[in-house]
């Protein structure tokens, strides 16, 4: 059977992943077997998430009513019901789903009907709690195929501690990404020397390691040194894959879809209020912006180099008229160049404009001249992916370490 769990969370505490590692727990006491438990993250765009929109589902083996019963016992137990966010669904099924709901629900939008259509044509067993909303995501886990998959190892504290402040020392945590970068990713953030893998929100998740293999990630889990957690769970997951992204064009983006998108450089990067990056880029006589904003740190000085003309690959969330940059390809940098005044020829004094679209005059001997000098430029950018930091990643986001997205065909 497949059990799919999803919208248990809040922003003021549980987690689904814990609710599902205990379930794991207690299905073994019943004498049924879990071959795998999955974490799925679905579109990072849904405005009615309550954190990070990832749902669960467990693989294993015995009777459905019961594991059904179990799945339901356990959200009445730890769900958060106090937030309006928080409207649970629980899934049983006895084969894997249509796996194009998956595919719908980590690039698009679905309906509840959507998902209820699906379940009652399975002949699975379901609930939903309030709204039912969570009856998508558990839908989608059930349903889901993963062609890439990566892992992570996720340790939870002791109930007695939620709340409080985490004990993890900070240095092991940088050795641990020392020793297993690239297998494992996302622990820390070298270049802004800060801790990604501990949640600050008052959650069960004491941390979690993301990597390549189970074997990768105890590695590395196996160098930090914490408080000690009440249960590890390794998941299966589609984190870190790009599985949200579709390939786009400028000017037949969706709302709140990711994509990537290729087009020309249309002027020159600015930056505004706050410390945000904008620039478009421009297909024919389309035009999308797109955005780094502050909390991408060095990843903006890395767009402010981009010039008018260079050949770019975009990827992203379309929210608003823009592309929230998650990584970018230079795929063929133009020629950067400056133009100044020439220097007269007669007396070799630096002209002057002599009014606009009249060209220069040189004010010591008065000769004139058309065009100006125009000089290259050096360029700091290569052609190749660049990325926000690990601070500024996406669950879904696809590390560079982990290899590049395919670049879409000449426009």
């Amino acid at each position: 059977m497949l059990i799919g769990i999803d919208d248990t969370d809040s922003p003021a505490g549980m987690c689904t992943t814990y609710l599902g590692a205990v379930l794991v727990r207690r299905l073994i006491r019943e004498h049924m077997r879990v071959r795998e438990a999955r974490l799925v993250r679905l579109n990072p765009n849904v405005t009615f998430k309550t954190r990070g929109n990832a749902a669960v589902c467990l693989d294993a083996e015995g009777d459905p009513e019961k594991g059904f019963g179990l799945a339901c016992e356990i959200v009445e137990e730890l769900a958060d019901f106090s937030c309006e966010k928080t409207n649970p669904g629980v899934v049983v099924a006895e084969q894997r789903l249509d796996p194009a709901f998956y595919q719908k629900a980590v690039t698009d939008f679905c309906e509840i009907e959507e998902a209820v259509a699906i379940l009652d044509a399975a002949g699975a067993r379901y609930r939903g709690w309030k709204n039912r909303r969570g009856l998508v995501g558990a839908t989608a886990a059930v349903a889901s195929v993963l062609p890439d998959r990566t892992y992570e190892v996720l340790a939870y504290r002791d109930p007695a501690r939620w709340g409080t402040q985490r004990e993890v020392d900070k240095e092991s945590l940088f050795a641990c990404e020392e020793a297993t970068f690239p297998h494992t990713w996302d622990t820390v953030d070298f270049a802004n020397r800060v801790v990604v893998c501990v949640p600050h929100t008052p959650d069960p998740v004491l941390f979690g390691i993301r990597g390549e293999s189970p074997a990768w990630v105890m590695t590395a889990r196996s160098v930090i040194d914490s408080e000690k957690p009440a249960l590890e769970q390794i998941w299966v997951t589609n984190q870190g894959t790009d599985s949200h992204l579709l390939i786009g064009k400028c000017g037949e983006l969706r709302e709140g879809l990711s994509y990537c998108v290729r087009g020309m450089v249309d002027g020159r990067p600015v930056t505004g209020e706050g410390g945000h990056v904008m620039f478009a880029i421009r297909d024919g006589e389309a035009t999308i912006r797109c955005m780094a904003y502050e909390p991408t740190k060095n990843f903006r000085e890395i767009v402010r180099a981009l010039v008018p003309g260079d050949d770019v690959v975009v990827a992203g969330s379309y929210k608003k008229g823009s592309i929230n940059l998650e990584k970018f390809c230079l795929v063929a940098p133009a020629r950067d160049t400056e133009q100044k005044a020439p220097v007269c020829t007669a007396c070799g004094k630096r002209m002057t404009s002599d009014g606009r679209g009249k060209g220069y005059k040189c004010r010591k001997c008065g000769a004139h001249a058309k065009d100006p000098e125009v000089h290259e430029l050096p360029r700091t950018l290569t052609a190749g992916w660049y990325e926000v930091p690990p601070t500024a990643r996406r669950h879904l986001a696809k590390p560079l370490c982990r290899g590049s997205p395919e670049i879409p065909a000449d426009r």
